[in-house]
């Protein structure tokens, strides 16, 4: 097993994650997210505040 790392920043609805593999960012809120990450995937995830139920949609790219 590896070390890894990760920091996030919070600014408001924007949130800034630094780990080893670079650099992300996102922004919204409790209902709903959009996330590029460090290696420029990009997805928006939907959550029901209180359940624990989410769900994460990809965008752009290929479908598999």
């Amino acid at each position: 097993m590896g070390w890894g790392f990760r920091k996030s920043i919070k600014f408001g609805p924007f949130r800034f994650n630094m780990s080893k593999s670079g650099v992300g960012h996102s922004v919204g809120g409790k209902g709903a997210r959009y996330t590029k990450t460090a290696d420029g995937r990009k997805q928006m995830t939907f959550r029901i505040p209180g359940t624990g139920l989410s769900w994460r949609r990809p965008i752009g790219g290929r479908r598999r």
